[in-house]
């Protein structure tokens, strides 16, 4: 699996998955574990799998493309993005109907309050800061511990495990007591729900036809997503910004733009650059037959600059109608937070531009810590400044 990004390229996907993509979208691979499995490079490639139910998200069918980490467990109970129909779409059902668009632009007030919020404490404490830590992790952060009920003041209890589950190299017992830590902290929260209800998603959750395990489950899934893709999104985004000065200048000039430039900064982007599924029979596909038991790991970040769907794709273009992306993902796993996702970039990123007009890096590009390794890409810190 093509992990080596080209150094100075940090927006860039690994050079190989480029050139295997441009063979064939579909090639042949050999697993850490000695498994022969697939790798999708291609958009239409990678698209169609993520559509297809013959293909499954299961865990235990699954081969890890990253290390021999021996046979994956199930999915705990309540983990949606480990199940397949009709067990998957029982808990989606019960969720869809609370991530609405019109739902999530409701939210749009309390956004702009703690984007403000933060600006306000960045700018007092300037003229430089981490963005990660006083921007982009404390605004999605705040909005998914507001929707579930969870208290903020907890966060770092859960953020530590969550970052665990989201590298690539952790071995099985690390992994695996970090999903327990947090599985537990969601069954102590769920009792106390249950206890003494309250208007979060999760007391209202407890009224519905759920065990206290699948509510914990549900609600670490939510947590983890919540938590780590927007704050990842607004910390790269930034960066990439910064380092394409006229796209960064058409967004300032033109806020209206925001929803067109977060479509484009998930595409160019792709933070959730990796997934993977396994053939539950033997499936024909782009003329190659992939056996029953395979397993087919997809590059979505590949996915999302090849030039057959996106022209000139690896030049961010915020007016670019990159309609179609697969940054949320497609088919019945797609992204459940994708409209509170967009509601906050909508808002913070041209606040942020709009506050601090001079704002640059505080260190050269090349130094700038990226988040290698990881199952989400990003930047584990961004040093910024800006003229008083």
């Amino acid at each position: 699996m093509p992990t080596e990004r080209a150094a100075g390229c940090p927006f860039d996907p690994p050079a190989d998955l480029a050139r295997l993509r441009e063979r064939g979208p579909l090639t042949r691979m050999a697993y850490p574990d000695g498994h022969m499995g697939w790798l999708a490079t291609g958009y239409e490639t990678v698209r169609s799998i993520l559509a297809d139910p013959r293909f499954s998200s299961r865990y235990e069918l699954m081969h890890y493309p990253f290390a021999d980490i021996g046979e994956l467990p199930p999915a705990p109970v309540g983990d949606m993005t480990g199940m397949d129909a009709p067990e998957h779409t029982r808990f989606r059902k019960l969720l869809m109907g609370r991530f609405t668009v019109r739902r999530m632009r409701m939210l749009t007030e309390r956004v702009e309050q703690i984007t403000a919020e933060h600006l306000d404490a960045m700018e007092r404490k300037g003229p430089t800061a981490d963005l990660v830590k006083a921007f982009a992790q404390p605004i999605p952060a705040l909005m998914i511990c507001e929707l579930l009920g969870v208290p903020y003041a907890d966060r770092e209890r859960f953020q530590r495990h969550a970052l665990t589950l989201t590298g690539e190299s952790a071995d099985q017992e690390v992994m695996h007591a970090a999903l327990s830590e947090l599985l537990d902290y969601m069954g102590e929260l769920v009792a106390a729900k249950r206890a003494a209800p309250a208007d979060d998603l999760l007391s209202e959750l407890t009224t519905r036809d759920l065990t206290d395990e699948e509510l914990a489950g549900i609600g670490w899934v939510l947590l983890g997503a919540g938590l780590d893709t927007t704050a990842n999104m607004l910390a790269h985004g930034t960066f990439a910004l910064l380092g394409n000065p006229d796209q960064l200048a058409a967004l300032r000039a033109d806020p209206a733009l925001a929803g067109q430039a977060v479509e484009e900064l998930m595409r160019y982007l792709s933070i959730a650059h990796t997934g993977a599924k396994s053939a539950l029979e033997d499936i024909e596909l782009d003329g190659r037959l992939i056996r029953a038991g395979e397993t087919v790991t997809f590059a979505i970040d590949a996915a999302n600059r090849d030039p057959r769907r996106f022209p000139d794709p690896d030049t961010l273009d915020l007016r670019r109608r990159a309609t179609g992306h697969l940054g949320f993902g497609h088919g019945i796993h797609q992204c459940l937070g994708q409209q509170l996702a967009r509601v906050e970039m909508n808002v913070a990123l041209p606040a942020l531009l709009a506050r601090f007009p001079t704002l640059r890096l505080a260190v050269p590009p090349e130094d700038v810590p990226l988040r290698t390794g990881m199952s989400i890409y990003g930047v584990r810190a961004l040093p910024v400044t800006w003229d008083r």
